[in-house]
């Protein structure tokens, strides 16, 4: 290729580390690279919860605008930012190798306690705002959007006494030492593709190129554990602003397991399974089957009922 590989991505710093961190990977096979910023939907409208704006796309549709056009060669998003249909004309690449997939409790606070009756604690997820009802029902749960640096100068202004965020990108920006609490996976299972990088590309990008790069950037056990996280997402028929979860890892047999689940949007429902295949071309199969038995047991309820409270909020 004569021109640099144009990667596409969201301007907070977060999503330029992912940006660069891609760049790194395909400068060290020889390819030369380019960061093209793209602002979002997500990034401009941040009055209002992401359940509120339309939350399907909202951090993705630009960038796969400018895919479509050519415009860039690849788009770098966060995967749990995905939604869980892509169009027809573009295509997941690459999901590369995992963080810690962990939510962790942050606070400037160092001697935090959890336990205090008027906690009040900051994200902008509904997946986590319902699993914290549910398991610190005592705190309060307030709205958290903007980029991590302004959710942590919120958080220093004392708007929050802690946020709760994903371990991977409080580690990427070297905020280790705000973390407070470690949220257990099992307890508190994040959102489907939490920890990977996801690489988007158009169906009509080069076949050559598209190989290479999918050989450089993909990282094969995280891409079959997001095959089975995405089709349980999809089954379920809901984004960022259903609160369902799913988690895939491997046994130590080598089988892969998957636990999914949804909650409702006060904690009080919680419906979870855990389902395992040693064939791991199963994976998507998996996913679905998980997400239908959590539907077939109350799960289609619940989604009726958070829809409703959203139509007359």
């Amino acid at each position: 290729m004569n021109r640099p590989i144009r990667i596409g991505t969201r301007g907070s710093r977060l999503a330029l580390w992912q940006a660069h961190h891609v760049a790194a990977c395909l400068e060290l096979a020889q390819l030369t690279t380019e960061i093209v910023i793209i602002t979002t939907k997500g990034d401009v409208v941040l009055d209002r919860s992401l359940d509120k704006i339309g939350a399907k796309g909202v951090f993705t549709e630009e960038l796969e605008e400018s895919l479509r056009s050519g415009a860039i060669d690849i788009a770098v998003h966060s995967a749990k930012d995905v939604q869980s249909t892509i169009p027809a004309d573009l295509e997941l690449l690459a999901f590369m190798e995992r963080e810690k997939v962990n939510d962790v409790i942050v606070s400037y606070d160092p001697d935090l306690d959890l336990s205090r009756p008027d906690l009040i604690l900051g994200t902008s997820s509904t997946r986590r705002k319902a699993v914290l009802r549910r398991h610190y029902p005592h705190a309060t749960t307030a709205e958290a959007r903007g980029n991590l640096q302004t959710r942590l100068r919120k958080l220093e202004e004392g708007q929050y006494h802690a946020l709760v965020l994903a371990y991977a990108g409080v580690h990427r920006m070297e905020y280790d030492t705000l973390i407070r609490h470690v949220l257990p996976e099992t307890q508190f299972v994040p959102a489907t593709g939490q920890g990977s990088v996801a690489v988007e590309c158009a169906r009509s990008l080069e076949p050559e190129l598209k190989a290479e790069l999918q050989r450089i950037l993909d990282h094969e056990p995280t891409h079959t554990c997001l095959l089975a996280e995405r089709a349980f997402l999809r089954t379920m028929e809901g984004g960022c602003s259903i609160p369902s979860f799913a988690l895939a890892t491997f046994t130590d047999s080598g089988a892969l397991q998957l636990h999914g689940g949804l909650v409702s949007l006060d904690g009080a429902q919680y419906l979870e399974e855990i389902m395992t295949t040693a064939d791991l071309a199963q994976a998507e199969a998996m996913g679905t089957e998980l997400a239908e038995r959590i539907l077939s047991r109350g799960g289609r309820q619940i989604l009726d009922e958070i829809r409703s409270q959203r139509a007359v909020s």
